[in-house]
């Protein structure tokens, strides 16, 4: 019996499985801004999930952000006030027992790899694209995190083989320019299509516009070309058996079908041979609940 609990910027939401069989669930929000608050939140949320499971659990934690491979401290998280905390030592005090925490998009790869769209694969690539861009790498079942807690951190690699109109690319948060956070995250169409037409539009509205406006075709074109782009550096260097696609943008259900002979043109082949890349681009299987399963599959079922 696993619990696993993924903490979001407005929510905390937790689980309890029994193997892959979903025992309880809860969710409540998240005390903004308020770290010890937020680290209450967590502990009462996992033991109020043991009592439904009425049995002694395991408790793994996804997190908007990473442990500092050196401190032990949270960094990189978007929910700031978790930033220079020690998270993981306060709620194993707290609960009384180890915990395992996780990088959100690690949590999000581990659960599709362990019962979801990549069951069947042994390297996979599990790729977040909703409001900011990540991903995580499991391979064999165990997720990389690599010496500087960042194995994964696609979003924020410069755009592979960029245009000269993609030079040197809009400004992201990380303090670089051109990130592929920036053009392939759900504001980041968006402000694609502002800057072609001068409208601003969600991407939900962009997408459903693609079959009757032609600005909004090729806003949705570029797109799929960039991430066909963004994808082959990630097989070239990794060769995973299938890249999962979760968050927001994953619901476009041309991606699927697109992007895959899109990046065969940049899938490394030796001199002008081209043949149909083995890689598998699927959609989440869990959905929503990726990542708070996948915090629960921190722990291996023993």
């Amino acid at each position: 019996m696993r619990i696993g609990i993924d903490m979001g910027g407005t929510k905390i939401e937790g689980i309890a499985l029994d193997g892959s069989r979903e025992v309880a669930r809860m969710r409540v929000e998240t005390p903004r801004h308020d770290y010890r608050a937020t680290v209450e939140a967590v502990a009462a949320l996992a033991e109020s999930l043991e009592q439904r499971a009425a049995a002694r659990t395991t408790v793994g934690v996804g997190i908007p952000g990473m442990l500092s491979p050196d401190t032990g401290l949270v960094k990189n998280a978007n929910s700031v006030w978790l930033i220079g905390q020690p998270l993981l030592q306060d709620l194993q005090h707290r609960l009384g027992r180890e915990v395992r925490i996780a990088n959100d998009a690690n949590c999000f790869a581990v659960s599709e790899a362990a019962d979801g769209a990549a069951a069947d694969a042994d390297v996979v690539f599990g790729v977040i694209v909703g409001t900011g861009t990540g991903a995580g790498i499991v391979v064999r079942g165990q997720v990389l995190t690599g010496p500087n807690g960042v194995a994964g951190e696609w979003g924020h690699n410069p755009l592979p083989w960029a245009d000269d109109d993609e030079r040197p690319g809009p400004a992201c948060y990380c303090g670089q320019h051109g990130c592929i956070e920036t053009f392939l995250s759900g504001p980041g169409l968006s402000a694609d299509y502002e800057r072609a037409t001068g409208r601003v539009e969600v991407p939900p509205l962009i997408v459903d516009a693609a079959a009757r406006d032609p600005a909004a075709r090729a806003a949705l074109e570029r797109y799929e070309r960039r991430m066909a782009r963004a994808l082959a550096a990630v097989i070239n260097v990794l060769d995973p058996d299938v890249i999962v696609l979760g968050g927001g943008m994953s619901n476009i259900d041309r991606l699927y079908t697109r992007v895959p002979p899109l990046w065969s043109d940049y899938v490394f082949a030796r001199g002008r041979e081209r043949e149909k890349s083995r890689t598998r681009l699927v959609r989440a299987a869990h959905g929503d609940s990726s990542g708070v399963r996948g915090a629960a599959w921190l722990w291996p079922v023993q």
